[in-house]
């Protein structure tokens, strides 16, 4: 008990609470991120159950999350590597 003392020596009330409080937030959104992970799970086997393939549908959302002109640039170099190396 003695070590909790000191301890509490260290923060001051104020900064106790605070940072209290940010780690109940942080556990909060912990929970939700969880929540919402199991969300876009079901969703994808809802997807899967309708034919559609999950694979290919995680790449349309990574892409869609790109900046059109980066996604562009991006693809224009992959276009010209496998161009150099004879694939396409």
């Amino acid at each position: 008990m003695a070590d909790d003392a000191a301890h509490s020596d260290v923060l001051n009330q104020a900064a106790q609470g605070q940072l209290k409080s940010i780690v109940e937030r942080i556990e909060r959104l912990e929970q939700e991120k969880s929540e919402i992970a199991e969300q876009i799970k079901e969703v994808f086997a809802e997807a899967k159950g309708n034919g559609f393939d999950v694979k290919i549908l995680r790449k349309v959302v990574r892409i869609r999350k790109q900046d059109r002109a980066k996604r562009m640039e991006e693809e224009a170099i992959l276009d010209l590597y496998l161009a150099a190396m004879g694939e396409i």
